[in-house]
This record gives C-alpha cells, structure tokens and sequence, in this order.
C-alpha cells in the first residue's frame, strides 16, 4: 500500500507469487526490445521482473533501480541485469541512456506521478519507449455495499492518499505519457483483482499476508490496533461471501519519445 509497507520481506514474497514474470516479461516487454537495447526497471523492488526480463533477453542489458538498496541485499541477478539505488523523481542517469524505460505499480505510490513520467521521458533516448503500468480501483470497488466496510476502508484511503498514495492512479497514466512529450501512446485496460463470490483460497491467502503486513499503517489511519483488526477481518469476511464482488483493473500505457 505504501513504502514502508514494501519494507517487509513478506511483501517482497506476496508480490512475487501473485505474478507470473515469464508471461508478464512475454505480453509486456518481448514486443518492445530488441538485440543490444539498455533497459531501466524502475522501482525494481529485490528485482524480480528485472531477473526475468534479463533472463528472457540475454542480448540486451537491464538495470533495475529503487530507492531501497536494502531490498537488493542476497539477490543474484543474470549477468546482463544490475540493481543500484536511485530516487525516481531524480534518476542518476544521463539524458538519452535507455532505449526502454518501465514501471509497474509505482506511480500508485509516489506524490505528483506526473513529473516522474517526466523523468522517465528524460532519461530515455528520442525514439526510445516509455512503459507505465498501475492499478485503477484498488480497494474502492465492491458491491453490493456493506456499511461497516465501506466507512473503514474510505477512513483508510482518506488517510493514504494524504501520504501519496492514489486509488485510481490507472486512469491518469494516458494523461501523464500526453504531459510528458510522449507520442504514438498505445492503451491497454486488463482485470486484475475479480473476486465474484467467495474468494479462492490461495487468493486469501496472499490477502491475509497483504493485510497483516500493513496493520501497523492500518492502525494508523483508523486510530487503534483493534479498528484495524476490524478492517481485516470484515475485508476477508467480504470476500469469502458468495454473493460479492470484488474488483479493479490494470492500465498499461506505452508512449515513444519523440524523434530527434
């Protein structure tokens, strides 16, 4: 939900199980490359979708960067894959020097997301790709509604996007690439998160550790350890009835550089 939240190791782990890096790195980034090309992963986290990138492309060279390098710490990487810390608002790289830059689920994390685009429009060479991808709808829509929820969660998302986080971030990403100089903008619009009727157990599962990690920021937003044990329980509660539905979409925007 937040950066300290990806602070936890165990998130690290959820984050991982939940995706399937080889069809991501095959949907995503396979169209995008070719031969000799230097891409930069940023907000890499311990540089999962780096590894796999560099792994299904030994011809080109990936650099993953977060502003985190204790996240880097016992990871091996491939050897056409470096991991070195680095701010997203403020890249320590020269203008021009990746033919691809990428994220995914950062700019639902970071104050003014706009002018990160920016950066990333920087540091990538004029013909270049710029590929952004985040979540449009997370923890906002349900049906049908359920009083008690419905106030612990928008007490809760009233106290993130204080901190800089956004629910619907998804939807402005277009805008962003537009804001950016970013031109030939491609759009894609996916489900992610589509619980219709009790949530499958291994689904839970990866809720309950999502939730439990962030139970110190939940308490914080709803005032106490027991508002936010609330939450957790009514959240999972929701999800294992049969009569609900839970979802939200993933957006990816893909944009070039405008040629020299």
């Amino acid at each position: 939900m937040t950066p300290y939240i990806m602070e936890d190791p165990r998130e690290a782990a959820r984050l991982a199980a939940k995706l399937d890096s080889q069809a991501w790195v095959a949907t995503n980034i396979r169209p995008l490359v070719e031969p000799g090309m230097r891409l930069l992963d940023v907000g890499c986290g311990r540089g999962h979708l780096a590894a796999a990138v560099g792994t299904a492309h030994p011809d080109v060279q990936v650099v993953g960067v977060d502003v985190s390098p204790a996240r880097f710490e016992g990871q091996r990487m491939p050897a056409n894959v470096g991991l070195r810390p680095g701010n997203a608002r403020s890249l320590p790289f020269d203008a021009g020097s990746f033919d691809l830059v990428y994220c995914r689920f950062l700019l639902e994390y970071l104050p003014e997301p706009e002018h990160v685009v920016v950066e990333f429009a920087r540091v990538v060479r004029a013909g270049g790709r710029v590929l952004l991808q985040d979540l449009d709808g997370q923890l906002v829509w349900h049906w049908p509604p359920d009083e008690h929820l419905e106030r612990l969660l928008a007490t809760l998302l009233l106290h993130l996007q204080k901190t800089g986080f956004d629910p619907h971030v998804g939807r402005k990403l277009f805008s962003f690439a537009r804001g950016a100089g970013l031109e030939d903008i491609a759009v894609r619009v996916a489900g992610y998160h589509l619980y219709a009727g009790s949530i499958l157990p291994a689904d839970e599962a990866l809720w309950e550790t999502k939730l439990e990690i962030a139970l110190p920021r939940i308490a914080e937003a709803l005032g106490s350890r027991d508002e936010a044990a609330a939450l957790k329980a009514a959240f999972l509660e929701y999800l294992r009835r049969e009569d609900t539905l839970t979802h939200s979409v993933a957006f990816t925007v893909c944009g070039r550089k405008r040629p020299d």
